[in-house]
């Protein structure tokens, strides 16, 4: 453990990211959010700071317990930040909606073939709204 680490070491470390480069593309990327505000890569992480991390569909809302600049095993890896209740029971919330969304719509049987194709790209290109 140390006591400066840059924000996309720490996420890095915190096993958010793969790689360090993904991380510093979800910064630049404005992903991250440090306190509520954007933020560079190379922002020093403090312990108490509240974390907005954009994966996806979800969102996290996480609070730095920890420091630390070496990627160790998922167990240790958890033990650096503490999700918020209201992000969980939000990110739940959230994939319980997209899940009852799409239960509403039958995986197709088989995919498409080349007369399927045709007859659907008509009539995308008839029904375009101008």
């Amino acid at each position: 453990m140390t006591d400066k680490v840059r924000l996309d070491k720490w996420l890095w470390a915190a096993r958010f990211y793969k790689t360090r480069s993904l991380c510093k593309q979800a910064i630049e990327g404005g992903k991250i959010k440090y306190d509520g505000a954007n933020c560079k890569v190379s922002k020093e992480v403090q312990i108490g700071a509240m974390l907005t991390i954009r994966q996806g569909w979800d969102e996290r809302i996480v609070e730095v317990i920890a420091l630390s600049d070496q990627r160790r095993g998922a167990p240790e890896a958890q033990l650096l930040y503490q999700e918020t209740e209201a992000s969980i029971a939000a990110r739940q919330q959230t994939a319980l909606q997209r899940k009852l969304t799409s239960a509403g719509m039958a995986a197709p049987q088989t995919r498409p073939n080349k007369k399927d194709r045709r007859q659907i790209h008509r009539f995308k290109q008839d029904n375009q709204f101008e």
